[in-house]
């Protein structure tokens, strides 16, 4: 058992999500109130640290009016415990929890357990599917995904996306070192390629929005 997970995303045509210095303004307006719509629907929302340390995101509902009761629980898998304790992503605003491993220092646990819940799965780096399972005993049915890159394919691989949405902007960046939609280590054949199948597109003011459902193998 696990939540149902959507990714989504806002890319470039080229597929970027960021620029190789870090710029992130991609879509507008009109998808990022979709975004916010979206974000109201999920229990929680995660994000791996990476994303945590380069952008210190709030992962709230701040672009639609919104009750703050209806913020949903922000995860961070960080299998290191590296989120820095005063990153507004442990703010008072909505609940957060912090996915670990076992080999996560101890100290740092400590630090971030006073502001966040903590849980602890797999040994070096988290393990996906339990944390999974974990979140949906917690009563967590439906979840968003926001990347970045590397977990995108890491929930991929394991076969715990159901759905992605994507936003893609009329824009182009290039760069060999700029993050695409998925990295990470990659499917090495062609043959075994996730695949999707369109739901949904249409467009919102200049941007175009496409929903897939993932097809299980």
């Amino acid at each position: 058992m696990k939540p149902y997970v959507i990714l989504n995303a806002a890319m470039t045509l080229d597929g970027k999500i960021a620029t190789h210095t870090g710029s992130l303004e991609i879509s507008g307006e009109k998808d990022l109130i979709r975004v916010h719509r979206l974000r109201r629907e999920c229990d929680a929302i995660m994000v791996g640290i990476n994303t945590v340390l380069i952008d210190n995101p709030r992962l709230t509902i701040h672009k639609i009016k919104a009750d703050k009761t209806e913020n949903p629980t922000r995860i961070v898998v960080d299998s290191k415990a590296r989120t820095p304790p005063d990153y507004r992503i442990l703010n008072k605003e909505a609940p957060t929890i912090i996915a670990v491993s076992k080999s996560a220092p101890t100290e740092k646990i400590k630090k971030l357990s006073e502001k966040a819940k903590i849980i602890t799965a797999g040994d070096k780096k988290v393990n996906l599917k339990t944390l999974m399972a974990e979140l949906k005993k917690m009563g967590i049915h439906k979840l968003m995904l926001e990347g970045g890159s590397t977990l995108n394919f890491s929930m991929l691989r394991e076969g715990l996306v159901d759905e992605v949405r994507v936003c893609i902007a009329p824009m182009i960046v290039g760069g060999v070192k700029a993050k695409t939609l998925v990295d990470g280590q990659g499917i090495p054949h062609m043959k075994d390629a996730i695949k999707l199948k369109l739901k949904k597109y249409y467009t919102l003011g200049e941007d175009l929005i496409l929903e897939y459902k993932v097809i299980k193998s």
